[in-house]
């Protein structure tokens, strides 16, 4: 018989460790901004922070860590400015193109 396994018991997955080249940071970034859910985004880039390290996103941003922490926790709803500070810190850029309608 195989022993059930519960949700509760198994360990935290912290996306931030995958996060470990540009391709890898710009792949998870255009993969979250495909699902159009803006708390996903904030979450996706505290990823990302995390990966590179918080403190100095945070300097690089002008934003305090625990700010940061704040602002891009799962479920948030930073504001725009937050965001384009911290896709400035991280190096990215969010970027626009037309959607093919048939």
């Amino acid at each position: 018989m195989t022993k059930k396994i519960r949700i509760s018991d198994l360990p935290d997955f912290d996306f931030s460790e995958h996060l470990d080249s540009e391709t890898a940071i710009v792949e998870y970034l255009n993969a979250v901004l495909e699902e159009d859910d803006s708390a996903l985004l904030a979450a996706a880039l505290g990823d990302i922070a995390r990966a590179r390290g918080m403190a100095g996103i945070a300097d690089v941003s002008g934003l305090t860590r625990e700010a940061l922490y704040k602002a891009l926790r799962p479920n948030s709803k930073p504001r725009f400015d937050t965001i384009a500070k911290v896709c400035k810190a991280l190096g990215v850029k969010l970027h626009v193109e037309p959607v093919l309608t048939h």
